[in-house]
């Protein structure tokens, strides 16, 4: 039989804090390779539900628990990942508390929205811009993107 390669599953998760004004986000300073700041996220586990690794990769990320209400998209061009072709899953979700850095995360950072750093690891830009305009008219993301 055929070995099945398949790319990697991960998720993201775009974390709003109810407790701040404006609602601002969740972004971490990542400590591997490729650096830069992120939307918190992580592979998913085997036998794990995509949505409880969303979760827990949240979790471990920010010390953060998470309540995830909407699927933005799915982000799965082969060029996303400069390490090898990822396939993720990017949730809103929101949280009360102050977030820690943990894990592979090297910081976390409470970013408001309007201030968003310019350089984002992966294509973290695109995920960002489909999130504002989710947060603007509610539309998720487009169902394919070049």
């Amino acid at each position: 039989m055929r070995e099945l390669k398949t790319p990697n599953l991960s998720a993201d998760v775009i974390i709003e804090l109810m407790d701040y004004p404006g609602r601002p986000i969740v972004l971490i300073e990542r400590q591997n390779p490729p650096f830069g700041f992120a939307v918190p996220g992580g592979f998913i586990d085997i036998g794990e539900r995509v949505e409880e690794g969303a979760r827990r990769e949240a979790q471990e990320e920010t010390g953060l628990e998470v309540d995830l209400i909407a699927l933005l998209g799915l982000y799965s061009n082969p060029k996303r990942d400069p390490r090898f072709h990822t396939a993720t899953a990017v949730y809103i979700a929101q949280a009360h508390g102050k977030p820690v850095a943990g894990d592979d995360a090297k910081d976390c950072q409470i970013v408001q929205v309007d201030n968003l750093p310019k350089q984002l690891a992966f294509d973290h830009s695109l995920v960002l811009s489909d999130y504002l305009n989710y947060r603007a008219t509610g539309m998720v993301a487009p169902l394919f993107k070049d």
